[in-house]
């Protein structure tokens, strides 16, 4: 989970998707299941912070919504903001919300 920090206040997770890898007796087929698992990420808002319009412009930006729907993005948080999506665009999506 990425936090923000300092006096934004904004919580962001990425959390990874799919299945938990169990080892099933087989040998090395838990590995692959794992290395599987964590292709596909979830962005989720935990917390808005002081600053509400920047958080629904990051949202904007992350998910191409219109500003009603980013903002009722916004309002429901704790919501996934964005699913199944790699580690690099969750990253990016994660740092845009934090700066927000």
């Amino acid at each position: 989970a990425v936090r923000g920090s300092g006096g934004g206040g904004i919580g962001v997770s990425a959390a990874a998707v799919g299945a938990a890898a169990e080892s099933r007796g087989g040998g090395g087929g838990g590995e692959a299941a794992e290395a599987e698992e964590k292709t596909q990420f979830d962005v989720h808002l935990t917390e808005i912070g002081g600053n509400k319009v920047s958080v629904i412009k990051a949202v904007r930006q992350i998910t191409g919504l219109g500003l009603k729907e980013a903002k009722e993005l916004v309002d429901g948080t704790p919501k996934a903001v964005k699913e199944g999506i790699s580690k690099a665009d969750a990253d990016e999506a994660a740092a845009l919300l934090t700066e927000a």
